[in-house]
């Protein structure tokens, strides 16, 4: 499937920002939410206090519950996010990106745009019918959210941290089974 960057884009930051969360949680510091928000190139509004460090904390588990939504439950969801922010999609282009869509104002507060954005990166995926490319880390001790947009649907692991971890164990057990 082929999605667009600004789909891509949004939906490798919600991910990230949901597994912020995980354990030891990344987002505790305004420095912190400072390199996410750079990371992803958000633009607009950007108040960089502790309550939208806060409001940006609250909003994982919704991104989580969408993320990890079936079909019907995502759409529903999405409907829901854009009718509360109002959201009004319009392409843009700034910053040397082409084309894409904006669905609120740049003055709306950093979370109500991280919400419709991921919103809107949802709704490409449900009408492709390609939910399945968000899954959680086949890591036993990790609840961290998988984007897979490899060509195969290979990707297993939320990080490289999980996937190392899970080569290290099954080579240890290959390493006991041969000794006997």
């Amino acid at each position: 499937m082929l999605l667009a960057h600004d789909t891509e884009a949004a939906l490798h930051a919600a991910v990230d920002l949901v597994n912020s969360g995980e354990e030891p949680d990344t987002l505790t510091s305004l420095d912190e939410a400072d390199a996410w928000y750079a990371k992803y190139g958000y633009t607009g509004r950007r108040d960089r206090d502790d309550r939208e460090l806060a409001d940006l904390r609250a909003l994982r588990p919704t991104l989580r519950a969408l993320l990890l939504a079936g079909r019907d439950d995502a759409a529903e969801m999405v409907n829901r996010m854009l009718v509360e922010a109002r959201a009004m999609p319009q392409l843009l282009r700034h910053d040397g990106i082409d084309w894409h869509i904006h669905a609120v104002a740049a003055e709306e507060p950093l979370v109500c745009r991280v919400m419709v954005e991921t919103a809107m990166a949802v709704a490409d995926l449900v009408r492709g019918d390609e939910m399945s490319r968000l899954s959680t880390c086949a890591d036993d001790n990790c609840e961290g959210i998988v984007l897979d947009l490899t060509r195969n649907r290979s990707r297993r692991f939320c990080s490289t941290t999980c996937a190392n971890r899970n080569a290290v164990a099954a080579y240890r057990a290959r390493a006991r089974s041969a000794r006997g």
